[in-house]
């Protein structure tokens, strides 16, 4: 009788071992790659998340670089060459402010209180007419400009120039060339004209200004040469 007893208590040990082997559940495959398995962290915080594209190694995007033109207005040859500089040193594009009427030597005689520069720098409403205009004014960031000081102040033209756009939230910053006179504020009726720019520090620089006196100027108005 007993050993009936033992046999049958084996035999529904079996039966019940059996019973939960067949009713164990699979486990989730930590070893699948598939591309549509979430790989984000699911203890990630939002910040944490943000702040990712931080960490070295992980794709940035660059900021956009400055599109830089070098606008100038030279008769004798000096402030083009300048301006030449300025545009390589930056990568810029380059624009000459040509007159509609060219400038002869008689015009530009100093001591001729009837030669066309005279009467212009002493009329601050002149205007004189430009050959040309700029293709796509509002591409540019940065717009420098150049002139030969005429009378202390940059010649009537450049007014032309600066009334002729917009240059609301552009910078501009001016240069000029001179054998003796200073920078001063040979920008003045310029800066007037363009209130809604930011203007940086002008400067004047000689006929042989080296790429050195250049780079100087730029870097002290946190402009980068290239």
């Amino acid at each position: 009788m007993k050993k009936s007893v033992a046999i049958f208590l084996a035999l529904v040990m079996v039966f019940a071992l059996a019973a939960c082997a067949g009713n164990t559940e699979p486990t989730e495959n930590s070893g699948n790659t598939g591309s549509s398995q979430n790989t984000e962290d699911p203890f990630m915080t939002p910040s944490e998340a943000e702040n990712e594209s931080d960490v070295p190694g992980k794709a940035q995007s660059e900021p956009a670089e400055s599109k830089i033109l070098v606008a100038y207005f030279s008769v004798t040859g000096n402030t083009e060459g300048v301006a030449q500089k300025l545009a390589n040193g930056l990568g810029a594009d380059l624009y000459e402010i040509t007159p509609s009427e060219p400038y002869i030597d008689a015009d530009l005689d100093y001591g001729n209180s009837k030669s066309r520069s005279s009467v212009e720098m002493n009329n601050p409403e002149a205007r004189p007419a430009i050959s040309g205009t700029v293709a796509n004014m509002a591409q540019y960031d940065v717009v420098l400009l150049g002139y030969p000081i005429w009378w202390g102040e940059a010649p009537r033209i450049m007014s032309t120039f600066i009334e002729s756009y917009d240059f609301s939230g552009k910078t501009l910053a001016a240069f000029c060339t001179s054998a003796s006179s200073g920078f001063g504020s040979s920008d003045k009726a310029l800066r007037s004209a363009a209130t809604g720019a930011k203007w940086l520090t002008g400067h004047r620089f000689s006929a042989g200004a080296s790429a050195d006196d250049i780079a100087a100027w730029l870097k002290s108005n946190q402009i980068s040469v290239r």
